[in-house]
């Protein structure tokens, strides 16, 4: 008990966790302009990866908001949703899934602009693609996480054409970007407030969008993984996509001939293990525990992609263990080169030389452990509430200040055709 007449001092943390746990009750938010009503909005809920857990925090931060996607897989996301309130588009007939979604591509700006949002004051929107164009009341807030704008549409046209040899497609899909990129374009002058996961997010964002945006780190259960013995394999952990570019890591190791464990699934799953030697292995999609199980016994997480910000990356370093990253994206922000990891550039040759160059065991865990605590949860959600908290006091409608007006088509067409040709 204070015994003085001094005032006691509060820390921030216990501030923004009371105000965490008060949502948790009510499913609202309380800032000084009252207290509002959240609706949760999310590209598309099919399984779980590093989007979707980015999500399931934002749930776990207003348990009893409603949530709205595109399309949901109660058994592909793993029952994770099954407690929650969530409202799917008209695209939930036809049933799709985490390998049929795709082709469903030209529908999706159809979808999410079907919600009817108008009862909400606080819309929050998780978007690595569409969903932070949902058409909100003018007198809702709306803040968008975005992981990164439509990488087909935007920064990975060039390589989603020059993979597809039938001429008349890309025809077709060179036209259907150039939609996207308009109608995106558009969305984005609605949102009130982005929120960047990485600074190569942040600068997308601008360049694309024209908008800037505050970067909150995803958030990283770090008490999941913990040290532990370290075996002789490496490890892989990734979706399996042409443009994760797996293949130079199997290249790699094939001619190193040391063991490689790639955990994940997805399309280009065949492929790769057409082209793996006798030292690699492929363990599929696997549970939470036994991914921390092989990230914390590897000698190093290898990350073959460019990623906007990797949460992978982080996990392993939660694990005591080593990364080796390409350089570039995310990685900069949760690696530090010589301490918790490596960087390496360029394709095969140039990976495995990194990997031979790099000594593994003089690798301190405690460090590693330690950086990756700068990327906790807690963290996420006391900037996230800030982000939220700003929002609503920089003018935006619920404050009392007017929307500025829409831009006339040839503008947005013309912004979309000089930056993005």
């Amino acid at each position: 008990m204070n015994s003085t007449n001094e005032p006691v001092s509060v820390p921030l943390d216990a501030v923004h966790n009371l105000r965490i746990d008060c949502a948790r009750e009510s499913g609202t938010l309380t800032t000084s302009n009252g207290t509002h009503r959240v609706a949760l909005v999310h590209d598309f809920l099919l399984d779980v990866r590093g989007a979707e857990r980015v999500f399931l925090e934002l749930c776990e931060m207003w348990p009893q908001a409603d949530i709205y996607t595109a399309v949901y897989d109660e058994h592909g996301t793993e029952g994770r949703f099954a407690d929650r309130q969530v409202r799917s588009s008209f695209l939930q007939r036809l049933r799709p899934s985490a390998r049929t979604f795709r082709a469903l591509l030209p529908l999706y700006p159809s979808a999410i602009e079907s919600f009817d949002l108008s009862e909400y004051d606080l819309v929050v929107s998780s978007s690595s693609a569409w969903a932070h164009a949902v058409l909100c009341d003018e007198r809702s807030v709306h803040v968008s996480y975005c992981h990164n704008p439509f990488r087909y549409a935007w920064n990975d046209r060039q390589r989603t054409l020059a993979r597809r040899r039938d001429p008349l497609t890309r025809a077709f899909l060179r036209q259907a970007f150039r939609r996207w990129r308009e109608w995106d374009w558009i969305a984005a002058q609605r949102t009130d407030r982005y929120v960047a996961n990485s600074r190569t997010t942040q600068a997308r964002i601008l360049a694309y969008f024209g908008r800037e945006s505050a970067i909150v780190h995803p958030p990283v259960d770090t008490s999941r993984f913990s040290p532990g013995p370290v075996n002789k394999h490496y490890a892989v952990v990734s979706e399996l996509m042409p443009h994760k570019e797996i293949e130079v890591a199997i290249q790699a190791f094939n001619g190193l001939r040391l063991p490689l464990i790639v955990i994940g699934d997805g399309p280009d799953f065949r492929r790769l293990r057409r082209l793996a030697g006798s030292t690699i292995q492929f363990a599929g999609r696997l549970a939470d525990r036994a991914v921390a199980d092989l990230l914390r016994s590897a000698r190093a997480l290898v990350m073959t992609a460019v990623e906007e910000f990797g949460i992978v990356a982080v996990e392993s370093q939660a694990s005591g263990r080593p990364v080796i990253a390409r350089r570039g994206g995310g990685a900069l922000e949760t690696v530090v080169e010589g301490v918790t990891g490596a960087f390496w550039s360029g394709g095969t040759r140039e990976l495995a030389e990194t990997v031979l160059a790099f000594d593994d065991a003089a690798v301190d865990p405690e460090a590693c452990v330690g950086n990756a605590a700068r990327f906790d949860s807690a963290v996420f959600r006391r900037r996230m509430l800030a982000e939220v908290d700003a929002a609503f006091a920089d003018g935006a409608p619920a404050g009392g200040s007017e929307r500025q007006p829409l831009p006339t088509t040839r503008l947005v067409r013309r912004a979309a055709r000089d930056a993005h040709r």
